[in-house]
């Protein structure tokens, strides 16, 4: 049977109890990059922070340590970590500490 099987049950075993599927690794070119954005947002900027090739929980730690480093609020949202306000002068040298190769880019 196929590692990444949804399969539930078969008639030929019967009842499949093990849950086979799996999470994909998060794709890119190593490079961390650091946008702003307010679009959809009404008017409040926000700083994004794309490229990061961590697993959820970890993501959730880094904008933790983050937020507290700005003094500021954000969440992790599709791989994305989003600290409000502009904060990328900020955030750059911090990441470049932690060992990123990172890009200031966006309006």
């Amino acid at each position: 049977m196929p590692k990444n099987s949804r399969l539930v049950y078969s008639t030929d075993q019967g009842k499949i109890k093990e849950d086979t599927t799996t999470h994909a690794q998060p794709v890119g070119d190593g490079i961390v990059r650091l946008h702003r954005e307010s679009k959809g947002r009404g008017g409040k900027g926000v700083t994004l922070i794309k490229g990061l090739l961590l697993d959820n929980t970890e993501l959730k730690k880094l904008a933790k340590q983050l937020k507290q480093v700005c003094g500021t609020g954000g969440s992790v949202k599709e791989g994305i970590i989003e600290i409000q306000g502009e904060q990328r002068e900020k955030l750059k040298p911090i990441l470049e500490q932690k060992g990123y190769t990172v890009k200031i880019s966006g309006g």
